[in-house]
């Protein structure tokens, strides 16, 4: 049994990931019309840290899916109004056709087949639906400012692909859209912005998270080192950092 304060941690994790594309989610969303949209389906749904804000449009039937049976049920908790099941995004279990919108967020880049996700979430949708990929990063962009960071973010991206992640996911957006048989595909990257300093919940959010990747990577002393010189570095106020995280939504047309 996951303890309770696991699944918190990870949905406080999850919060913070959706306030980084909040402002980007609302312009796309504006251009899927996802607010006369009927219904639609968030693959990879985790605890419903951005189907709960769709869910919120009363006039939306929202669904989500997850393969974590108790992220779904911690989703349900607290977002009663969508349905939530658990499943595998390879092979979807609705019928073609069922939705005007697929969506999914930091996803692709953790599963084994990122094209037949891509693929089953466009067959779900209806003719003219809309499919779109909400954030997706690439580590290999990622800049580190001071240098003396720069190794840091190095042993990131090794730790996340000895996870089974692919830190280059980013890039590969439109080539994936492309051969999914999707159509007026639009990429784009999320823009960087640097003021003031981190709260203190948000640092250690980041920290917590960044503490459990790197577990038997680094020792506790170089992590301790590394955060020290992050924290340094944030309140002197020459810290950057910027992992290119890449966006996509392509249409289905039918026959296509």
């Amino acid at each position: 049994m996951v303890p309770p304060e696991i699944l918190h941690d990870q949905h406080n994790r999850y919060l913070l990931q959706a306030k980084w594309t909040a402002e980007n989610r609302r312009r796309l969303f504006l251009s899927a019309n996802i607010h006369h949209a009927s219904q639609v389906l968030e693959v990879g749904s985790g605890t419903s840290a951005v189907l709960h804000d769709i869910a919120e449009i009363e006039s939306v039937k929202t669904f989500g899916i997850d393969i974590d049976s108790k992220a779904v049920g911690f989703a349900h908790s607290i977002d009663p109004k969508s349905r939530y099941v658990v499943g595998n995004g390879l092979q979807l279990p609705y019928r073609t056709g069922t939705f005007d919108a697929t969506i999914c967020h930091f996803l692709l880049m953790w599963v084994s087949n990122p094209l037949t996700v891509i693929i089953e979430m466009r067959r779900v949708v209806k003719d003219g639906g809309v499919v779109l990929a909400l954030a997706e990063p690439d580590y290999g962009g990622r800049i580190d400012f001071p240098e003396i960071l720069e190794k840091f973010g190095h042993h990131q991206a090794e730790a996340l692909e000895a996870q089974g992640a692919d830190t280059q996911m980013g890039r590969k957006l439109r080539m994936l859209f492309t051969q999914a048989g999707l159509e007026n595909i639009h990429i784009g990257v999320l823009g960087g912005e640097w003021y003031g300093i981190p709260d203190e919940m948000t640092l250690q959010s980041e920290w917590k998270t960044l503490s459990d990747d790197l577990e038997g990577c680094l020792s506790k002393e170089q992590l301790h080192n590394y955060q020290e010189l992050d924290r340094s570095a944030w309140q002197n106020g020459t810290r950057i950092l910027f992992v290119p995280t890449f966006y996509a939504i392509g249409w289905h047309k039918e026959g296509i």
